[in-house]
């Protein structure tokens, strides 16, 4: 499990579909994509079974993304047998909230012990122009939902994008204070060929923390559980934390510790590098489970020491984020 640089690789993002109930200006098109449709997915049950063929290898973390998760149907199914492969101990999700309030209990119940709730506003029109669909009060319900069932932790992601939201900062910053959630404010990424980003929309995470600094002191956190990059701070006084994840101005590449398996069925090592490994071929091909581990070997061998978003997503690089897993 160790790659060329010396990281140890157990953390598997698996994308179960390239769909998504919203349209974020920076994520997707507004016309929505020609989605893989069924015969190109992975089968759940070909989920699973590669699941539990990483987790033979030695990977010991699962986060479901898409698209949007919940979108797929019989989600909580893999979720529960995901659970019950005895090597797998934490299984998340990234989810965009709107469905999460009304299926939180069964999630919970199958195995999923955390949730990341994507939200960059807490103002209704700002949403609905981000989003281009959606409410933010089913997002509020969803968050509320995962604080009852005491998921542990609740993380928001909040991407700042100056002259958008880099004016509720501190709104957010507020929502750690008050309650037991753990923001995290991400730097604006070119994430694919998409016109809505623009340099000129990238706020430094340094800027960020100097604005909350303003009004919170921040004081050196005790690790929140997780897998991710996200530096975390306590506020003085408060219920929660915030986090800084900063792939652009401190990438943090040395102690990347993820490879990605997309909706498809192909093994990519790094979000920004478009080498893939197909695993949907090579299980069509009736390779056996030690051959498919021979696979994911591959791709922690062949995973780049960093990435290169400073040079843009690059023409070659086909797919979207969407297309990846978030």
């Amino acid at each position: 499990m160790i790659d060329g640089y010396g990281r140890n690789i157990d953390y598997l993002r698996v994308s179960v579909t390239d769909r998504c109930n919203l349209r974020c200006k920076y994520c997707m098109p507004e016309e929505g994509i020609g989605d893989l449709g069924h015969t190109r997915i992975l089968t759940l049950e070909q989920v699973h079974r590669l699941i539990q063929v990483a987790a033979g290898v030695g990977f010991k973390k699962v986060r479901f993304t898409g698209g949007e998760p919940l979108v797929r149907k019989n989600l909580v199914e893999l979720i529960r047998n995901t659970a019950n492969i005895a090597e797998i101990e934490d299984i998340s999700m990234t989810t965009n909230g709107i469905l999460f309030a009304d299926m939180a209990g069964e999630l919970k119940q199958g195995g999923l012990t955390r949730v990341n709730i994507s939200l960059d506003t807490l103002v209704d029109e700002k949403f609905k122009y981000i989003t281009r669909r959606g409410k933010l009060d089913d997002v509020k319900k969803g968050i509320q939902k995962a604080l009852e069932l005491n998921m542990d932790p609740v993380k928001i992601n909040m991407v700042v994008m100056k002259g958008f939201n880099d004016n509720e900062i501190l709104d957010f910053a507020d929502l750690a204070y008050h309650y037991p959630l753990h923001v995290r404010f991400i730097e604006f990424m070119p994430i694919g060929n998409l016109p809505f980003h623009k340099q000129e929309r990238v706020m430094s995470i340094e800027d960020i923390q100097d604005i909350i600094k303003q009004e919170y002191v921040l004081l050196p956190a005790e690790k929140i559980k997780g897998s991710g990059p996200a530096r975390y701070y306590q506020l003085k006084g408060g219920q929660g934390s915030v986090g800084f994840i900063s792939p652009l101005s401190q990438h943090f590449c040395a102690s990347c510790n993820r490879i990605r398996l997309t909706a498809d069925g192909k093994l990519r090592s790094c979000l920004y590098h478009n080498r893939e490994v197909d695993l949907k071929l090579a299980v069509q091909n009736g390779l056996g489970d030690e051959q498919l581990a021979q696979l994911f070997k591959k791709a922690i061998r062949n995973k780049p020491g960093r990435h290169e978003m400073s040079n843009g997503w690059g023409i070659e690089n086909e797919r979207k984020m969407f297309q990846i897993g978030g």
